[in-house]
């Protein structure tokens, strides 16, 4: 189960007035099928196309705690 925290669900709003745009399918897509994993202290990260994903995973639960775009 994917779970988006306050902040990354903030996170959508803070890109748009940037003119960054994602959409929920693209963060969760990252997650599932990234094209290259890592790892950033205790956290972990998925990086797809053009957006890199930071994330922890608790079991079945997946909480993404925020994500921005990589060139």
């Amino acid at each position: 189960m994917l779970y988006f925290t306050k902040y990354a669900e903030q996170k959508f709003d803070i890109l748009n007035k940037h003119k960054v745009y994602f959409t929920r399918e693209q963060i969760e897509d990252a997650v599932k099928s990234p094209d290259k994993n890592g790892k950033k202290n205790r956290y972990l990260t998925a990086r797809k196309d053009e957006v890199k994903v930071v994330y922890q995973k608790d079991g079945d639960l997946i909480r993404i705690i925020t994500f921005y775009p990589v060139i």
